[in-house]
């Protein structure tokens, strides 16, 4: 019964809610089988290529409260910083020199950051790498500040919906934030013609297999064209620090079945993967991913962008970085690629 409801993912097939939740809990049965079958669709849309975007987390000021981050405005205990555009673009040089062709401008909501500002900064750097795509994760903002950044050479926006669930949203989020404003943003972003990134965190407090279901079928109905999830891990400064973390057993199988369900997606191993488990992001690089992003941040800004506990590579020089994931992609049978690792239309 579970190879079937595979098979017909993998086919092209929709699942129902109840499909989805009954891989979920007999995943124990399938994992390897839907892993196999997601790597054969990651090969045949982007061979055994592994795309890498360098992340620049240019500040940790942020307007919000969420209660699962690190960065969140009520934790008095972070020590601030903020990048000056031209460290932002030297940031962006340096990767360029590296290989890299696609950059990552990544923050809190940050009101310091003016559209004025982050489009001059976009659009310095667009002009000296025009070849290079720029992705944005900057949060909720205006339609008119989106068009803006479009506008001033943005390609990408991540906007990560966390959950699909209204009422598990508001469990993660204070009164001020609200889901359909989220769920808004991600729609006016794609409407402006962004490549649009969502995702959300597996094993976050009060998550059930229920909800993700619903996140399958969220995902199959939005067609993004990347997905990134990753295992809550709870930050000791948060009100949630003492709920359970989530798992890489259950990350990695959901990231097969996303796979599964959208065969085009860029998909990421990503860093909170990495940081439960040793061997995290070659699981998933196993399980279908195929997208990792290094840290082009300067080292000494590094620990102090902390979303979450322990996070890894902090303290990396990105050349040493890369040479790293080089070496333990090559063990997965893949191969880091230096592209802009567009999505496949």
């Amino acid at each position: 019964m579970c190879k079937h409801l595979i098979d017909r993912l993998a086919s092209g097939s929709e699942l129902s809610h109840d499909e989805y939740l009954t891989l979920i809990d007999r995943r124990s049965e399938i994992r390897d089988y839907a892993a196999a079958l997601a790597r054969d669709i990651r090969q045949q849309y982007y061979g055994n290529r592994i795309f890498i975007r360098g992340l620049i987390e240019f500040t940790n000021y942020c307007k919000n409260n969420c209660y699962y981050c690190g960065i969140r405005a009520a934790n008095a205990k972070i020590d601030r910083y903020r990048l000056t555009p031209e460290e932002i673009v030297t940031c962006a040089d340096n990767g360029y020199e590296l290989g890299f062709r696609t950059v990552v401008l990544q923050g809190g909501e940050d009101p310091y950051y003016t559209d004025e500002i982050l489009a001059d900064i976009v659009s310095s750097i667009k002009k000296k790498h025009p070849d290079s795509a720029i992705t944005l994760s900057l949060g909720e903002r205006s339609r008119q500040s989106y068009r803006i950044l479009r506008e001033a050479g943005a390609d990408r926006y991540l906007l990560r919906h966390e959950t699909a669930d209204k009422t598990h949203y508001e469990t993660l989020h204070p009164d001020s934030m609200s889901f359909e404003h989220r769920m808004q943003c991600i729609r006016e972003l794609k409407d402006l013609g962004y490549q649009v990134g969502v995702g959300f965190m597996v094993g976050s407090p009060g998550q059930t297999a229920e909800h993700l279901a619903r996140e399958l079928l969220f995902l199959k109905q939005l067609n993004p064209h990347m997905v990134g999830i990753g295992p809550f891990i709870p930050h000791q400064d948060t009100p949630l620090r003492d709920e359970p973390g989530g798992t890489a057993e259950l990350t990695t199988f959901l990231l097969s079945l996303i796979r599964l369900t959208l065969p085009r997606v860029l998909l990421p191993a990503t860093t909170a993967l990495g940081t439960i488990d040793a061997m995290g992001r070659e699981k998933g690089i196993e399980a279908g991913a195929n997208v990792l992003m290094p840290n082009l941040s300067p080292v000494g800004v590094r620990k102090k962008y902390m979303l979450y506990d322990n996070k890894i590579c902090t303290g990396e020089e990105a050349a040493q970085c890369i040479t790293c994931l080089k070496n333990r992609v090559r063990k997965t049978g893949c191969e880091i690629v230096t592209a802009r690792g567009d999505y496949a239309e």
